[in-house]
């Protein structure tokens, strides 16, 4: 399936999370965020709510994603009379609690985070997404002791911190994507490349073998349209050319080889993933990961891993 082997590819990036704790007859008003925004139900119910005065009932387990820049409010009650307004998403270190009412008398009990999710540095998994979506996780137990790890490792400051939340989150949008591909019947139209098996057949071909001397021409052949077809169906599903998308799925491949304890030469890595050259493979995956091929291999990432 094609979102298996994106998933197998994804690169997730957590910011600082915060708790946010809304009393009965207050709303907390949320700024519009640089990337989606997570909304996790610890505890309690309530109301997610848009500008256009759309809302979406909230219950406890309930994982909402609003898209980014949408301005949005957390609601508790019926009868709702205070507010308290949020100018900046959460950040800094240590757990951030986002207050509307009395923290003792809060009903309503949230874990809310900005989430970016990109293969390398190019496609983003909510590019598209234009609307709020709310699934239900309660059937799955593994979401809520994920996310009170999150909470648990906030701030990284503990050795290991960031990458136990980034697979913690990796772990909670797998579950996230499953229940809501199972509750549309498969039909997910914000994920790239999903709703077009034409463009599903070059992704295949590049996933299958990333290191062939694959071209804008070639692809376009196993999608069977045009190449000017071809370049810009992709481009709007994926957020790049296919030749850099063939590029990053290189290089993270690359990477997974040079993790393994007794793997491939640096030399062998670079010929296996179909770089011209060493220098050439050094110097794109310095790009990538700030690191060079070797140093990555003992450790010293410093880029996205």
């Amino acid at each position: 399936m094609l979102l298996d082997k994106l998933l197998d590819y994804i690169v997730v990036h957590s910011e600082p999370f915060a708790t946010c704790l809304v009393s009965s007859g207050w709303r907390s008003n949320l700024p519009g965020p640089p990337h989606v925004m997570f909304h996790f139900v610890m505890q309690g119910s309530g109301l997610l709510r848009v500008p256009d005065g759309r809302t979406y009932p909230l219950e406890r387990f309930s994982l909402a994603v609003v898209p980014h820049d949408a301005k949005h409010t957390l609601e508790c009650g019926r009868d709702v009379q205070d507010e308290r307004t949020i100018e900046t998403p959460p950040s800094g270190d240590g757990i951030v609690r986002l207050i509307a009412g009395a923290p003792a008398s809060a009903e309503f009990r949230v874990a809310c985070g900005m989430v970016n999710v990109t293969y390398g540095d190019t496609l983003g998994l909510f590019r598209r997404l234009d609307e709020v979506i709310v699934a239900d996780l309660s059937d799955y137990p593994q979401v809520r002791s994920a996310f009170e790890g999150i909470l648990a490792e906030q701030g990284g400051a503990t050795e290991g911190s960031v990458a136990l939340t980034r697979a913690l989150m990796t772990q909670c949008i797998v579950y996230l994507l499953r229940n809501l591909s199972e509750q549309a019947d498969g039909r997910l139209p914000w994920l790239p490349g999903r709703e077009d098996p034409n463009l599903s057949h070059a992704v295949d071909a590049i996933f299958e073998n990333p290191e062939a001397a694959h071209t804008v021409d070639s692809l376009a052949d196993h999608a069977i349209i045009s190449r000017s077809v071809f370049a810009e169906r992709f481009r709007e599903a994926f957020g790049s050319t296919p030749i850099n998308f063939v590029h990053n799925i290189r290089i993270r491949k690359a990477a997974e080889l040079l993790r393994k304890n007794d793997g491939p030469s640096v030399q062998e890595v670079s010929r296996r993933e179909g770089f011209n050259s060493r220098t050439h493979f050094s110097r794109a995956f310095k790009e990538q990961f700030g690191v060079s091929p070797a140093a990555f291999r003992e450790g010293q990432f410093v880029g996205q891993t």
